[in-house]
């Protein structure tokens, strides 16, 4: 059985001290990097742009996830990939021609990945699942952290899993918002791959153990 894999999300670190809190992600029992871009007009808040993830690529030693909340992503796929991105996830709501930004995101050598707003059917990815490596369910309203958790996602990732199975995909199944050591277990038994984790990992007293226990929950 593959592994359940852990993303602390980096929009929750302390953007002064960003280097010490990637050296910390790097030496835990995290998977991947998940970093956030967002661009004031898809979502109401304004993360960290090229700069900041460049930087962020010359230190991490772990899959960098970037996550897009930004209108027209199209524009960025190649900058994002020649930043370091191993995964690029694009809105499903951002996207008119999503097939074609999936196809242009594989060309650039990434795997391609789509999120889905609370209030998007999973039904609307029914016939582009076998071209996509990562389906990313936000379980919060994007734009900002440290929000509650929104209870209808575990109805929409056994949705989503069905799909998958019914398609034969090999698509991931990745939870954005709120993830705790609380929900952890029920995600993943619900199908949940990839558990994104912000404010629960950086606000910790102790950020590897947490990621460690929370990763031991994930796969327990």
């Amino acid at each position: 059985m593959n592994s359940k894999l852990i993303a602390p999300s980096v929009l929750a670190a302390d953007f002064a001290n960003l280097q010490r809190d990637i050296e910390m992600v790097n030496h835990s029992d995290a998977d991947w990097f998940h970093i956030d871009i967002m661009d004031g007009v898809f979502v109401p808040n304004i993360s960290f742009g090229m700069p900041v993830l460049e930087a962020i690529s010359k230190h991490a030693k772990k899959t960098i996830d970037v996550h897009l909340m930004i209108i027209d992503p199209d524009r960025y796929i190649k900058t994002f990939a020649n930043l370091g991105s191993n995964i690029l996830t694009v809105h499903y709501e951002a996207c008119p021609h999503l097939h074609r930004t999936l196809q242009a995101i594989k060309a650039e050598g990434m795997k391609a990945g789509v999120a889905l707003n609370p209030h998007t059917n999973i039904n609307v990815l029914e016939d582009t699942i076998n071209d996509i490596d990562l389906v990313c369910i936000m379980s919060v309203n994007p734009g900002f952290g440290g929000q509650s958790f929104i209870e209808n996602t575990y109805n929409k990732v056994n949705q989503l899993k069905d799909l998958i199975t019914r398609k034969k995909a090999s698509t991931r199944i990745e939870i954005d918002g709120g993830v705790t050591s609380k929900n952890a277990k029920a995600l993943v038994d619900a199908g949940a791959d990839v558990l994104v984790a912000g404010s629960y990992v950086f606000k910790s007293d102790n950020q590897i153990e947490t990621i460690k226990n929370l990763r031991l929950l994930a796969n327990s």
